[in-house]
């Protein structure tokens, strides 16, 4: 069930304000009680993200704890972001586009050529992204720390035999999503750079990251 929920955060009164372009990673701390928003700026964008205990990145971001404890695949305000060791990582406290998807996964260049062409293997991926924000930023990072990630602004349906499929986006211009870090957390994220994929309209776009305090 998606639940629209506006914010009443001002964003000029912003401690972090960033404009992330297509394609580009980004890697940053949110401290315990601030407000993080992510708007999708011209609509559709696909936002790959993972979360992480900032003092314990094996604590991190869990879809199957985060899925069964709500009861619901898809996620919206009131969501809590449940982590592997059951701790509670941040909570959705905004969304103006209504649902999100945990289960699609983030792109790889092995994964675009099964699904659209082998022709498409040397394209840009999230995959990709991931793992040069981890070799900048992430001191002792490795391979096995990226897992399962939220994909922000994504619309993957389940069809009734239990297929996914990635269809044209439900998000437009300015809609955003806002959570509350409940720990320390850190933030990684691919603004993705698909090109094949009709959730962003095959249109690759940046978004704005804010953070209060």
């Amino acid at each position: 069930m998606s639940v629209l929920t506006e914010s009443a955060l001002d964003p000029a009164h912003a401690i972090y304000d960033c404009i992330l372009p297509a394609g580009e990673s980004w890697m940053h701390l949110i401290e315990q009680g601030q407000t993080f928003r992510i708007i999708d700026m011209e609509g559709n964008q696909a936002v790959d993200t993972l979360f992480y205990n900032a003092h314990d990145r094996t604590d991190r971001y869990s879809a199957q704890d985060t899925i069964r404890g709500q009861g619901n695949i898809y996620l919206t305000a009131g969501t809590r972001l449940i982590s592997s060791e059951d701790n509670l990582l941040l909570t959705i406290t905004a969304d103006t586009c209504g649902r999100h998807d945990t289960l699609g996964g983030a792109c790889s260049c092995e994964s675009n050529m099964v699904r659209y062409s082998t022709s498409k293997r040397h394209m840009h991926a999230c995959r990709d992204s991931f793992m040069q924000a981890i070799q900048e930023k992430g001191e002792g990072w490795a391979k096995e720390d990226i897992t399962c990630n939220i994909n922000f602004f994504m619309n993957v349906p389940v069809t009734p035999e239990g297929r996914l499929t990635f269809e044209d986006g439900i998000s437009a211009r300015g809609r955003y999503v806002e959570l509350r870090a409940e720990m320390d957390v850190i933030c990684l994220i691919s603004n993705c750079p698909q090109l094949n994929n009709p959730c962003n309209g095959y249109n690759p776009t940046p978004v704005r990251l804010l953070i209060w305090k």
